[in-house]
């Protein structure tokens, strides 16, 4: 199975692509709604990936039974996550004006400009992570905040009654202007119009920013996080 080639392995378990743009990093994510791969169906994979001249894994971000075989197949931590959700019982209202409408293919280049600008090496988009983020929910809302430049973004997904916000960033130098409040006030109302009962979104353990951020904004923190793993392979797998 080629990195990137969108097939699935492991009878439709695993899922693996690109890991935004780095070569020879790959990142593998359990399919939704599909019974949990074994650690054994994993190590095949990491395997198979290690021929293809792979030499790191990463995974998705994983709640604690989805780690469980990751972990059996010699995965480690890499980075925790908080999880938040919200339950569109009150919704935000935007402190500011700034406007919000619907990104276009020519607003690309300063999405991923800004993208760069706000978060750190480990976390940046590239373009095909964009259109992985924009694809993984049945349905999707991709708005930016103009000034007329772009100053803030955000990919929401819907499937069925469920919500994800799957990117929010606003660019640093905008920052406490509202950027943040209005994209994600707007994608709250989009999903309470189309019936969705909750929604959730992670932010990295230890970024307190976006953690108080989100809280003020009328998310939740769950108990339970969740955690990106990595597998280093050594070059004499292959």
């Amino acid at each position: 199975m080629a990195v990137g080639d969108r097939r699935r392995t492991g009878a439709g378990q695993l899922r693996v692509a690109p890991w935004r743009g780095e070569r020879g990093v790959a990142m593998v994510s359990p399919m939704p709604d599909r019974p949990p791969p074994t650690d054994a169906v994993i190590r095949r994979l990491v395997a198979d990936l290690a021929l293809q001249g792979i030499y790191r894994v990463v995974t998705s971000a994983l709640g604690g039974h989805e780690r469980r075989p990751f972990i059996a197949a010699g995965f480690s931590v890499h980075e925790r996550l908080h999880l938040l959700s919200h339950d569109l019982a009150a919704l935000p209202v935007p402190r500011s004006a700034v406007p919000v409408r619907r990104a276009r293919t020519n607003d690309r280049p300063a999405v991923l400009a800004l993208d760069q600008r706000a978060f750190q090496a480990f976390w940046r988009l590239d373009d095909h992570g964009l259109h992985e983020a924009i694809a993984a929910t049945p349905s999707s809302r991709f708005r930016v905040a103009v000034t007329p430049e772009v100053v803030g973004y955000a990919v929401w997904g819907r499937a069925a009654d469920r919500g994800y916000l799957q990117r929010l960033a606003a660019d640093p130098t905008h920052r406490r202007q509202g950027v943040a409040t209005a994209l994600v006030a707007d994608g709250l109302h989009w999903l309470r119009r189309h019936r969705v009962t909750r929604v959730v979104v992670n932010t990295q353990e230890g970024n307190e920013a976006a953690l108080a951020a989100y809280l003020a904004l009328g998310f939740r923190l769950e108990p339970e996080g969740l955690a990106v793993l990595a597998l280093d392979l050594p070059s004499g797998l292959a």
